[in-house]
């Protein structure tokens, strides 16, 4: 372990809470909590909840929060349109806690999934998903999300070009 290189590769390496991003799931309503079923002792939280659970993240040293919605099945649609709306409940969620917790970071998810009444992640017409139609919605989407608070966006679908098109 002479060089430089070989005791950096195997130094001892630290995880702590600085490290974390606590991901939070939202819904709609007051004092409202409910199981997420796919993941045990997760619960989804409306906003009110949600501020004291950041509230507990910012005690235990968690930088940084990624906020996920549960979108009612009313709000969905195949044009994906509850993603667009400024006041959307992700949008209401990150306006909260940075008006609450400045400090924290919030991260949010650029996908359409939870929103297409589908369930696809991208816009589809006669079962053919619309790759630069998607992307499009999405570019969309990655601007109102900032313009709530989030500090972060973080594309997650499988569309070609997201990236770029989003960074653009």
């Amino acid at each position: 372990r002479r060089a430089h290189w070989t005791r950096r590769m195997v130094a001892e390496n630290m995880l702590g809470a600085a490290d974390l991003i606590w991901p939070v799931f939202v819904v709609e309503g007051v004092n409202r909590r409910e199981p997420v079923s796919s993941m045990p002792s997760v619960e989804r939280l409306s906003c009110d909840l949600l501020l004291a659970a950041v509230e507990d993240a910012v005690a235990l040293g968690i930088p940084a929060i990624a906020i996920f919605p549960f979108v009612e099945p009313h709000l969905k649609s195949p044009q994906c349109d509850e993603a667009l709306n400024p006041d959307n409940l992700i949008c209401r969620a990150v306006r909260a806690v940075k008006t609450r917790h400045p400090e924290v970071g919030v991260i949010c998810d650029v996908g359409l999934d939870p929103f297409n009444s589908d369930g696809h992640d991208g816009l589809v017409e006669n079962g053919r998903i619309l790759n630069d139609e998607t992307v499009e919605v999405l570019c969309r989407q990655a601007i109102i999300q900032p313009r709530a608070g989030c500090d972060v966006v973080a594309p997650s679908g499988m569309m070609d070009g997201r990236v770029g098109a989003i960074r653009r």
